[in-house]
């Protein structure tokens, strides 16, 4: 197994594990999220790819793409008074690597 599905794989268990202070580890809005970083991974890849930039350099921008999303969409959500979600960062962290995993076995 390579490294993007196993961390994908460990972050689910550990969504598993224990709910976050107010919240749950699943449902909807996590859902989204997860979804929304595979998107985001997936256009950067593919930006990437059409660029010429090579697969690791692509994967890497999507990863990158993925993280920034993931992270300004939390530190908005604290701005607006929400509170900021360790749980929707690992979701978003599980749909980056699932895009990650399904981009390395494509053409």
């Amino acid at each position: 197994m390579s490294a993007w599905p196993r961390a994908a794989v460990c972050a689910l268990l550990a969504a598993t594990v224990a709910a976050p202070p107010g919240g749950s580890w699943f449902g909807a809005d996590k859902l989204k999220h997860f979804l929304m970083s595979a998107l985001v991974h997936s256009a950067a890849f593919s930006i990437a790819r059409s660029a010429g930039v090579q697969r690791s350099s692509a994967q890497a921008a999507g990863a990158a793409g993925a993280v920034t999303v993931g992270i300004w969409k939390e530190l908005r959500d604290r701005r607006v008074g929400r509170p900021f979600s360790v749980a929707d960062l690992i979701w978003d962290g599980a749909g980056a690597a699932s895009a990650a995993a399904l981009l390395n076995r494509s053409r």
